[in-house]
């Protein structure tokens, strides 16, 4: 059995007393010496156990030397205190001695704090806040990994706890920039039903802060961040940066470690953010019934109570995305926030409108749609859409096989193995992509798959069999998207010329007809004009 001394010692004593066990039978029921027997029963407390004195003989000629420079540490300035580093360099370099630093190490350890008592001064203390009904609230971002379509992706954890009830609400983003934070306040906000009445603490993030005012709560708040809070009507509350300031809102510092090790652990594999943010509500509503310490309510009891008292939100929520006006340079791409993505080839050398939200781009010319990405977050990373190539294709019809724009559609699976085959048989054309604008995606594969089927490569074909297959499916022949495709610069596409079915089906006869005579022109050839003189 694994006992503590005090158990064991309360055992023996029992025996001793109840069964009237002698010293050698109670030696030998719990496996101890004798002498641990008379040990307890003399006295009903262990003696406790003697800790071993640990001398340094090597640190002992210098510590006077390093008592001077702890005390002189305690007038100097904050950042120009003697590390361990610097005292066992300079041991070495005054006195030609080299200390392992574990040795200096632990002694000034000991040294500093009690040469700091000596010197009178104060000891940190913490003191219990009282968390008044919707009073209070606080708000941190955490490092959280996820597979994410199979690759490992860093992403950031969100977390926004109301100070009383412990009520959290949390969401997951690519990124922690300025949009993120202020969609997860959104989020919080909308999923509580209100907003605090009190303050909400912060570190001091870059999102929300420009510049923290030397030795002072003060902070020079971001423009957007201040116009952002103002609308919610909440004020923020800044904490003393570094390691002090996590004290002034432990609650969601605990809570982001926590939530990530019960419900992120082991890693979680989804095909998108919004499909681990969905799941991220099924797990809050577990944490509901939890009580947090030695409280008799669960977070949710408590938030029922605290509810009432948030404040009401706006009528519209906030605009939470940027607006920016890049151009749109020669190979048909946008630089937003380090990053690239294409448009149109149309647009090159325009000007363009994008929107910027935590997840998506938006591209805009004048109010009429004509791109979207989903929003990258690596520097330098690019985003094509082999869409916005085609019209440039259809003239450079060599640089597809090798363009970062079909990589990315194989990659991406949009193109597809029948469209594979479709250019392997038949990379003359490119014609045939652009029905993907104007009939759904699987019509069109249809169509490729029975034209090759058939031996023909003919893009009417195929515009054919797109228009039977969607007609098959109680389907638009023609689909209009929500946002008009432009039309193709200085290009004049050949209207589609319907085949009849009978035709398809035995693939187009060969041509029988005699090929004509050239004997006359060639006697005309054999005439002289005759001079006009």
């Amino acid at each position: 059995m694994s006992l503590s001394k005090q158990e064991l010692f309360d055992r023996i004593r029992r025996d001793s007393w109840q069964r009237q066990l002698s010293i050698r039978a109670m030696s030998n029921k719990y496996g101890v010496h004798r002498r641990l027997v008379r040990e307890a029963l003399s006295s009903p407390v262990p003696t406790p156990r003697r800790r071993a004195v640990r001398t340094s003989p090597r640190m002992e000629p210098y510590k006077k030397t390093v008592d001077a420079w702890l005390r002189a540490d305690l007038e100097a300035p904050r950042k120009q205190r003697h590390t361990v580093r610097r005292i066992v360099a300079r041991i070495e370099e005054e006195f030609g001695e080299a200390i392992p630093y574990p040795t200096v190490r632990d002694f000034v350890a000991a040294r500093r704090k009690e040469i700091a008592a000596q010197a009178g001064a104060p000891v940190e203390a913490f003191v219990t806040r009282h968390n008044a009904l919707c009073a209070d609230a606080e708000v941190d971002f955490g490092d959280v990994y996820v597979d994410l379509a199979g690759q490992r992706t860093r992403c950031y954890l969100f977390a926004f706890r109301l100070a009383y009830s412990g009520k959290a609400v949390h969401r997951i983003s690519r990124s922690c920039g300025q949009q993120a934070f202020f969609e997860g306040h959104v989020h919080a906000l909308n999923t509580l039903g209100g907003v605090p009445a009190g303050q909400v603490r912060y570190d001091n993030l870059t999102p929300a802060v420009k510049k923290v005012v030397f030795r002072s709560r003060s902070r020079e708040e971001n423009p957007r961040w201040a116009a952002f809070h103002e609308y919610y009507g909440f004020t923020p509350f800044y904490c003393e940066p570094g390691l002090r300031g996590a004290h002034e809102k432990g609650g969601v510092e605990g809570q982001v470690g926590y939530f990530r090790r019960n419900y992120l652990t082991p890693v979680p594999r989804v095909d998108t953010v919004d499909e681990l943010n969905a799941r991220l509500a099924e797990f809050e509503a577990k944490e509901d019934e939890r009580r947090i310490g030695a409280r008799i309510r669960t977070i949710a009891q408590d938030f029922a109570r605290e509810a009432g008292h948030l404040l009401p939100l706006p009528e519209d929520p906030f605009a939470t995305g940027i607006t920016l006006t890049p151009r749109v340079d020669r190979y048909g791409m946008i630089t937003v926030k380090m990053c690239r993505y294409s448009v149109l080839v149309r647009f090159i050398d325009r000007k363009v409108t994008v929107t910027l939200t935590c997840d998506d781009l938006t591209v805009y010319d004048g109010r009429q749609e004509i791109a979207r990405h989903r929003r990258l977050t690596g520097r330098g990373a690019e985003h094509l859409v082999l869409d916005h190539y085609l019209e440039a294709l259809l003239t450079k019809p060599g640089a597809l096989e090798r363009s970062e724009a079909l990589h990315q559609a194989r990659a991406e699976g949009t193109f597809t193995a029948v469209h594979e085959a479709f250019w392997a048989a038949a990379k003359k054309t490119l014609k045939v992509l652009l029905l993907h604008r104007h009939q759904q995606h699987t019509d069109v594969v249809t169509g490729i798959r029975t034209a090759l089927a058939a031996g023909t490569f003919n893009e009417d074909v195929i515009a054919l069999e797109a228009r039977k297959a969607a007609q098959a499916a109680g389907r638009a022949p023609t689909v209009t998207a929500s946002t008009p495709a432009p039309e193709p610069l200085d290009l004049d596409p050949a209207p589609v010329t319907p085949l009849t079915s009978r035709r398809l089906a035995r693939a187009l006869p060969s041509d029988q007809r005699p090929l004509p005579r050239l004997e006359q022109w060639d006697e005309l050839l054999q005439l002289r004009r005759k001079d006009s003189s």
